[in-house]
């Protein structure tokens, strides 16, 4: 094959590669009802920490980290130890009631999409 034509595909295997990276961390839409129900934004921010990490921090910590996503939803679904400062994620109890699976893994998308 000539130089030219290993250039080219060189080229697009890159711009395909790019491409999936995109999209793999493509901005998800706030679940904006799950949000309000769990009263996310009582600790959270999208960006700056408040009483617990930004959206955005957690995305930055757990985005590569296998399994981070399950060990979120648990979490998520059943509170859990402080893992950043001393403040442990509430019970579901006390910040809206329970959360579903299905839920659970649409939060974690979309603060992973941060």
């Amino acid at each position: 094959m000539s130089y030219a034509r290993w250039s080219i595909l060189i080229a697009c295997s890159a711009g395909l590669f790019a491409a999936g990276l995109d999209a793999a961390h493509a901005r998800i839409d706030e679940p904006t009802e799950l949000v309000d129900q769990q009263h996310c934004m009582f600790c959270h921010t999208s960006d700056a920490p408040f009483l617990a990490p930004s959206f955005r921090q957690i995305a930055d910590r757990y985005r590569g980290v296998p399994n981070a996503t399950a060990m979120l939803e648990i979490k998520l679904r059943k509170g859990g130890r402080a893992h950043w400062g001393d403040t442990a994620m509430p019970l579901p109890s006390e910040r809206g009631g329970p959360l579903s699976a299905e839920d659970a893994h649409k939060l974690v998308e979309w603060v992973m999409s941060q």
